[in-house]
């Protein structure tokens, strides 16, 4: 199957400064959270430290410029925090960051060292083209919640990714969808790296280099394209 991914107009309109690379991988080998994928989790912990310099996440302007993209679609960025900045928050913890298995603490600690929301899915459970729209409030987004399957529906003009079928990401990059979370099984990926101005084309290609060289060393032998929009 053939990735494409489109960003409306009405999203370009809300934040002008948007962009994305994406990390297609296909061969993947997955996994129970690992030594190797624990190391990379703490190694990215010490480096949010380190850049944080006892500022709070919200205080990087990355972060706060995605606080901005959000309050501009009705979220409320102090309650509905993007993910990026979420993680780092759980990062400064004592508790540190959720291990969850080996593909999804790669991204997470990509995430986490350069202040980036990133996002997972398995390739094989997109359904046609992935698409970041401002969504008309009827789109179904399956979820779980208190160990039950349901179905969610976004808010009129919120921002989500969806595919065919549903969304696969509420609030931009706030919630992942069940259906196409990377699992213990998942042997084909897209990553998704986001970025609003002040970022740089520079940074974020620097996230999407680590990114890959840590899927390298989890996976050896996996194939790897970058998708930039076109």
């Amino acid at each position: 199957m053939t990735l494409t991914l489109t960003i409306s107009d009405e999203v370009r309109d809300l934040a002008p400064g948007f962009t994305y690379l994406a990390v297609e991988a296909r061969g993947l080998v997955n996994g129970p959270s690992d030594e190797a994928s624990s190391a990379l989790l703490d190694d990215a912990g010490r480096r949010l430290a380190e850049r944080l310099d006892g500022r709070a996440p919200h205080e990087d302007p990355h972060v706060a410029a995605w606080r901005e993209a959000y309050a501009a679609f009705g979220a409320k960025p102090s309650r509905t925090r993007n993910s990026a900045e979420a993680l780092a928050r759980r990062a400064l913890t004592d508790a540190g960051l959720p291990r969850v298995n080996r593909l999804v603490d790669a991204y997470n600690a990509v995430s986490v060292a350069h202040l980036i929301p990133v996002g997972g899915e398995d390739a094989d459970r997109i359904r046609g083209a992935m698409r970041l729209v401002r969504a008309t409030g009827r789109e179904p987004f399956p979820t779980a919640a208190g160990g039950e399957d349901v179905v969610e529906h976004p808010a009129a003009g919120e921002v989500v990714w969806c595919d065919d079928e549903a969304v696969t990401c509420r609030r931009w990059n706030w919630r992942q969808g069940v259906r196409t979370r990377l699992t213990e099984d998942s042997v084909n990926a897209v990553f998704l790296l986001e970025g609003l101005a002040p970022l740089t084309s520079t940074e974020l290609g620097a996230a999407a280099a680590e990114l890959v060289e840590s899927l390298e060393k989890l996976s050896p032998g996996v194939r790897t394209t970058l998708h930039a929009p076109a």
